[in-house]
């Protein structure tokens, strides 16, 4: 939203500086997002006279001009200077405007330097419109009235010094996208006093020859209100220069008249209008639904194609306007129109909302009416509209055409000073509030408050908290340690499940792993790849199509980071995220995940042949590390039923009994290649949630438990089965004596066709180191002999392997 500080005054009365304008505003919650001052462009331009012009001696359509020019402004010392110009109307007597040497001319966006033409020396410029960006004519210099005042900045005499503020509206303060909106609020803070607009009705002259009727299925909701009038006689010529001035302040181009008034009521009212010609209306205007298929030419030189239900306006031969979108250029006015049809009406902003939408058609009135324009402003607009077309352009008005009525937006709520400081924790005087309120239009009854009408977002008690806060400025707020209820150290602010996610994520970024955060949608058919992608976790309202679903697992998100970074280059990967996943639609269907992906190598290049490609095992570690950290047992189980998205033959599942606590393992190659990353890729994921608390629930590490005897370790090897996990084996031995054996690991295999050639077809050796460790005394041959066989017993039972000699 743009505006001029002239125009903001119309509408405030102010001495305020722009610069404590734009602070206002942005403390008000209406960002300035930037303020031109066209001082900066054009304050070196100044009015000057030429002395005398004569034929270039060298040129036949150059003119060598001895300027008067008033450096210092006017009433100080002058100076001549000598510019050569080509301009057809240079004469002696002209006054018009000069540059001197060093200014940028914004034009042409060249700095002026002294210079030579043609053999004749050039100091400074005599300047056209279009130079100085003001308009397109360049057909000769800038010609002004004798009595111009010389010396005096140009932009000064001609009424452009006028700042332009342009300020971030959100979609919840539709009253801000009108200059008088801003200047209420402005208001309300202190900066000025509000001007009211004072509406006067026009007297209709006669009956209008053209009439309205909206559709029964429309009015209940997607019109509800619809008013206009004729005004015959009018002459649409150019509009004057101050309305165009601040037309183009804002970015519009002024077209005529009739258009640009429209124009100016949509930036300063925010009451956006449209005018038919009349003599090109046939019949009666009507609102109505499309049937679909209908097409319109629109003022923007496109034709659309209509669907059904879309709102559109239509005469006796068809569509003549999108409905508070944009009108048809059948019957737009041109500088031949004499008879215009004015129109004020109210639409929904849904509907307009959904047709904008769907035809792909951005426009001031759409941007407005989806918003939610004042209801209550319907009528008066069009009121002021015709005065404003009567004095400008002239012409007779006809009786107001109406159908439906304003909608009912009143309702009403308690205004409780106390809330100001439970919500906000300000003290705000109650006389303070109430008269904060009434300066926003609120309506006070006591304690009742009704809001204005051009205030939809007022939707609560809290919201009039937010006003009276607002306009208080939330700068003044000042910190304040929050009250104890009871002496001693307050308990702890975080839940447990909260503890584990900031464990998990330190724990992560500890091992090496770059933190994704990702969106919770992901597309269709990346949610089908890991079991999702159902209705019931589909998203009503997605912001793209590629966000239609609700996320069923955080591995698509990482797996499409990856596979961005591989198109930039970036070949090894460590990235990991920490967030929910959905396995339903319906509150607290959800569960936290932690996720890891490792893509790539697990080291770089290095003279001595390190580098190795990760495997399964670097999976494994890295959730074995997340697990140790949350507190999870030492010893768990190791499964091989694991999701279809894993490598079925190079994954495994974590858990204890049916309880899963962590998934690792290759991620399956349909699943890389479906999501377009260059393997090898391995990735884990805990269930944070799912891991069990530790028994002891202090905030300290426990004592560390160590031994001063002497470990025994023994090596054992066993004849299996090729289709023997070595797992199986390692657990055997581990139970095997729980409170004597310290740890088991396997340090080697052998298998393969040397092996089944020495132990027997379909057969492998596993061997196994298993470390003793005594704690109360130091382990004598037989004790050692003893746990040995023990060992033996349990693997050999477990696996249906023998010892190998």
């Amino acid at each position: 939203m743009k505006f001029t500080l002239a125009w903001l005054k119309d509408h405030l009365d102010t001495t305020a500086p722009v610069d404590a304008i734009a602070e206002a505003l942005t403390d008000l919650g209406l960002e300035v997002e930037g303020v031109e001052d066209p001082t900066a462009q054009l304050g070196a331009f100044r009015i000057c006279r030429v002395i005398e012009a004569v034929q270039h001696p060298n040129a036949d359509r150059l003119r060598v001009c001895r300027v008067e020019t008033w450096p210092d402004g006017p009433g100080g010392r002058t100076e001549e200077v000598q510019v050569v110009c080509g301009a057809p109307n240079a004469k002696t007597g002209l006054v018009g405007v000069f540059a001197p040497p060093g200014t940028h001319v914004p034009g042409t966006g060249v700095d002026l330097k002294p210079g030579n033409i043609r053999g004749v020396d050039s100091n400074g410029m005599l300047c056209s419109e279009r130079e100085l960006m003001l308009s397109e004519d360049h057909d000769g210099i800038i010609e002004l009235p004798a009595d111009a005042p010389l010396g005096v900045r140009y932009i000064d005499w001609k009424g452009l010094n006028d700042p332009v503020i342009e300020i971030k509206v959100t979609p919840n303060r539709p009253d801000a996208l009108g200059v008088h909106g801003i200047a209420r609020d402005l208001a309300a803070r202190g900066l000025g006093t509000l001007k009211a607009v004072k509406v006067t009705p026009v007297p209709g002259r006669f009956p209008s020859p053209i009439g309205v009727k909206i559709d029964p299925a429309l009015k209940a909701k997607g019109c509800p209100h619809f008013t206009g009038r004729l005004i015959r006689g009018v002459r649409n010529g150019p509009s004057p220069d101050w309305m165009q001035a601040r037309l183009k302040a804002v970015g519009l181009r002024p077209i005529s008249a009739l258009v640009d008034i429209t124009n100016y009521f949509t930036f300063g009212l925010n009451r956006p209008l449209h005018v038919f010609d009349a003599a090109k209306v046939n019949g009666d205007l009507r609102i109505h639904p499309a049937k679909g298929g209908e097409t319109l030419l629109a003022l923007d030189g496109k034709t659309y194609t209509l669907a059904v239900g879309q709102m559109v306006i239509s005469d006796s031969h068809g569509p003549e306007s999108l409905a508070g979108i944009m009108g048809g250029e059948a019957s737009g006015c041109t500088p031949e129109t004499t008879d215009v049809f004015l129109e004020s009406a109210y639409w929904d902003p849904i509907t307009i909302a959904a047709t904008g939408r769907a035809l792909k058609i951005n426009s001031d009135a759409r941007y407005r009416f989806e918003r939610g324009v004042d209801p209550a402003f319907t009528l008066p607009g069009l009121e002021l509209a015709t005065r404003m077309i009567l004095d400008l352009c002239g012409g007779e008005p006809s009786e107001v055409v109406a159908d439906g009525a304003p909608i009912d937006t009143k309702r009403t709520y308690q205004l409780n000073p106390a809330r100001v400081v439970s919500l906000v924790g300000m003290d705000i005087p109650e006389a303070t509030q109430r008269a904060t309120l009434e300066a926003l239009g609120f309506t006070l009854d006591g304690t009742a408050v009704t809001p204005p009408t051009w205030r939809p977002d007022v939707l609560g008690d809290a919201d009039l908290v937010e006003e009276v806060a607002r306009i208080a400025s939330l700068t003044k707020l000042k910190g304040a340690p929050m009250a104890r209820t009871q002496p001693g150290v307050p308990k702890p602010i975080l839940t447990p499940l909260q503890v584990r996610e900031r464990t998990t994520r330190r724990t992560l970024a500890a091992l090496g792993y770059n933190e994704c955060v990702t969106y919770s949608f992901i597309d269709a058919r990346a949610a089908a790849l890991f079991g999702g992608g159902t209705d019931a976790v589909r998203v009503d309202n997605p912001i793209s199509s590629e966000m239609t679903h609700m996320r069923p697992d955080l591995l698509p998100g990482l797996l499409a980071a990856a596979a961005r970074n591989q198109a930039r280059g970036f070949m090894d990967l460590a990235l990991f995220e920490i967030g929910p996943a959905f396995h339903g639609g319906e509150p607290g269907e959800q569960h936290l995940q932690a996720t890891g992906l490792l893509v790539g190598a697990a080291a770089q290049r290095d003279p001595h042949g390190s580098r190795r490609m990760i495997d399964v095992y670097d999976a494994k570690a890295d959730a074995e590390a997340v697990l140790a950290t949350l507190g999870a047992p030492a010893r768990t189980q190791i499964t091989r039923k694991v999701a279809d998205w894993w490598h079925p033959g190079r994954s495994g599942v974590i858990g204890l009994g049916p309880t899963v606590m962590a998934t690792f393992g290759e991620v399956h190659p349909r699943i890389l290649q479906a999501m377009d990353v260059k393997g090898p890729a391995v990735a884990f994921t805990v269930l944070v949630a799912n891991v069990p608390a530790p028994k002891v629930k202090t905030p300290t590490r426990p004592a560390l438990a160590i031994s001063d005897l002497q470990a025994v370790e023994r090596d054992f090897a066993f004849v299996v089965d090729a289709k023997v996990e070595a797992l199986t084996a390692v657990n055997a031995a581990q139970g095997a004596d729980k409170a004597l054996i310290e740890s088991v690991r396997v340090f080697d295999q052998f298998a393969g066709d040397k092996a089944e050639a020495q132990m027997g077809a379909g057969r492998k050796s596993i061997a196994l180191t298993v470390r003793l460790q005594p704690t109360a005394a130091t382990l004598t041959e037989a004790e050692i002999e003893a746990v040995s066989a023990k060992i033996i017993e349990k693997v050999t039972k477990a696996t249906g392997g023998t010892l190998r000699a």
